[in-house]
């Protein structure tokens, strides 16, 4: 699998701001009994499993301090440590994945920016992930808690399909909503719609991670099943940005099929 290098020329070369002076660090929670697709963590893909895929691409960045997988499974902390990876079992039963990797914090006590990157995600990429660590700097980056991705979605049958979380967002990049059905709903056939899916990597500041434990499951979010609409139901702004990275979330069977084909082309 290739992966893109960062350009040097442009702004992902962070290396003279104040922003390289934060701690960063990654963690991953593994969810070993996934509802849609049983024990996906551990399928094999490209002749390695999804989850230490996801791990090694997440630490393969080299944009962290520290990278951990923050499991409820044996089977999934014997895969990652025996491997030489970081692995932290969960103590607690966890309805998302936030809330679990908030209860591993303890263990990364000076971390100040926490990058929650799924365990299904298994293309991360370091220009995409430099690019959501991006918008914490300066004075502009001072006010946001948290950061998401998202990539546009072109494929109708992934725009309808439930699968696919999409986000809309207002003109700041912020969003207003993320939902498994099809938003905005192209009332007006002659508008240019813009379909956005929202990627499952996150950014926090670290007290704003913390905040969220404290906050019951939302309304929408129990609906939905779409963590991220607990910030938006306490009124918490999350900024969005878009890449045009066009990975795979294993989320079923078939995406596996479309992973391990990913894959090939990429070659």
């Amino acid at each position: 699998m290739k992966l893109r290098p960062l350009p040097s020329d442009s702004f992902y070369s962070i290396r003279n701001t104040k922003f390289l002076f934060l701690k960063k660090i990654a963690l991953i929670p593994a969810r070993y009994a996934a509802t849609r697709f049983p024990g996906k963590l551990m399928q094999q893909l490209n002749g390695q499993s999804v989850i230490l895929t996801t791990y090694r691409s997440t630490v393969n960045t080299g944009l962290f301090d520290d990278v951990a997988v923050v499991c409820d499974s044996q089977i999934i902390y014997d895969e990652i440590t025996s491997n030489g990876g970081k692995a932290i079992m969960s103590q607690m039963e966890h309805e998302c994945g936030t809330d679990r990797i908030a209860e591993a914090l303890p263990h990364f006590p000076d971390a100040e920016i926490i990058v929650n990157v799924q365990g299904d995600e298994p293309f991360t990429q370091a220009e995409p992930m430099a690019k959501l660590l991006q918008v914490f700097d300066g004075e502009e980056g001072r006010d946001i808690g948290v950061a998401s991705l998202m990539q546009i979605l072109k494929n109708e049958d992934s725009i309808q399909d439930a699968n696919y979380v999409k986000v809309a967002v207002d003109l700041k990049m912020n969003a207003l909503f993320f939902s498994r059905s099809v938003i905005p709903y192209p009332r007006d056939k002659k508008v240019s719609t813009v379909y956005y899916e929202h990627i499952g990597i996150y950014a926090f500041r670290r007290k704003t991670l913390i905040d969220f434990t404290q906050m019951p499951m939302s309304p929408l979010e129990s609906a939905e099943k779409i963590e991220c609409l607990r910030y938006l139901e306490n009124g918490i702004r999350m900024k969005m940005v878009v890449t045009d990275y066009m990975g795979v979330e294993i989320d079923t069977p078939e995406d596996l099929i479309k992973a391990e084909k990913w894959i090939r082309e990429s070659r």
